[in-house]
């Protein structure tokens, strides 16, 4: 069977997907591997990738694309989102990457980054819904918001360019957060996502990436993860709101110790969770179904031609 790997480069994190092209033209994992490398470490601010998250992010790269090689894979598609995007010096590191780990970046718009979250998440919930799918991608850098239906067609999509470690940069201020950081959050947050377009009526929310399954996992308390418990299970309204309570008062050493939470993600966790609570008003919905897929599964079947699952 052929086999092909995805990596995904994000502002917060990097991940590895290899898998085999079944008969049927689904996709089967081989290997799946995450790394939070923070790339995007101060270019909200600066507006430039700094020297130590490039580092980071070119070791994984590397290590992600040797691993990927010797497990056999016939071609490695590697996409970068939100910081790349964002940063002066992207061209940087797009070299630096075909340099060192002898692969080629494409820096992807912030469309094309919805309907490559959308194409995952519809893959595997769009065959049950009973409605329109509403999928939500919150990563270090941006936003992703799609509308669809249970057919794949897609209404509305949009990059937003709130992420858990903008928001933490540029309004978290104090350890825990103050009432002040908080409402400065969610001020920001209620006005960027009141330029959404009204929830269809009877949609399933879909929430993708690590702040929505590390916001499962801690609810649950899973440790180590398991991806087995944290795909298609659901967090509703309520839960969201005890946990946004938790995080945000919770001091960043004692939000380290929490089973479920990788503790390089324990700075911008707070701010994600909010992302995802604000994201779930605006849309006037009770409960987030979860994914641990996303970007890479969509990239996987953007690249190589098959249905994603």
């Amino acid at each position: 069977m052929p086999r092909y790997a995805t990596i995904d480069v994000g502002t917060n994190s990097v991940l590895l997907l290899v898998a085999d092209r079944l008969p049927d033209g689904r996709f089967q994992a081989v290997q799946e591997r995450a790394e939070i490398t923070r790339l995007g470490r101060g270019v909200d601010k600066s507006r430039r990738l700094s020297p130590e998250g490039l580092e980071a992010t070119l070791r994984t790269l590397t290590d992600f694309a040797d691993e990927a090689r010797r497990l056999g894979a016939e071609a490695i598609a590697v996409s970068a989102t939100s910081a790349a995007r964002d940063a002066e010096n992207g061209a940087e590191f797009l070299a630096a990457a075909k340099e060192r780990a002898g692969v080629t970046v494409d820096i992807i718009s912030g469309e094309l980054e919805a309907q490559l979250s959308f194409t995952s998440a519809h893959a595997d919930f769009g065959r049950e819904a009973t409605g329109p799918l509403v999928v939500v991608d919150i990563g270090g850098g941006s936003t992703e918001f799609i509308y669809g239906d249970a057919q794949g067609r897609v209404a509305f999509r949009h990059s937003f360019d709130v992420g858990s470690v903008r928001m933490t940069e540029r309004y978290v201020q104090s350890d825990p957060l103050s009432a002040e950081d908080r409402a400065r959050v969610e001020a920001h947050l209620r006005e960027t996502f009141s330029a959404l377009p009204a929830c269809p009526p009877g949609a399933e929310l879909v929430g993708i990436a690590g702040t929505v399954t590390t916001l499962y996992t801690v609810q649950h308390a899973i440790e180590p993860y398991d991806s087995a418990r944290v795909h298609g299970g659901s967090l509703s309204r309520a839960e969201l709101e005890a946990l946004a309570d938790k995080l945000c008062t919770l001091p960043l050493a004692e939000r380290r110790e929490l089973p479920g939470l990788q503790p390089k993600r324990a700075d911008v966790i707070p701010a994600g969770a909010l992302i995802l609570l604000e994201s779930v008003k605006a849309l006037g919905l009770e409960r987030c179904r979860v994914s641990d897929r996303g970007l890479r599964w969509g990239l996987l079947a953007h690249r190589f031609g098959a249905t994603a699952r």
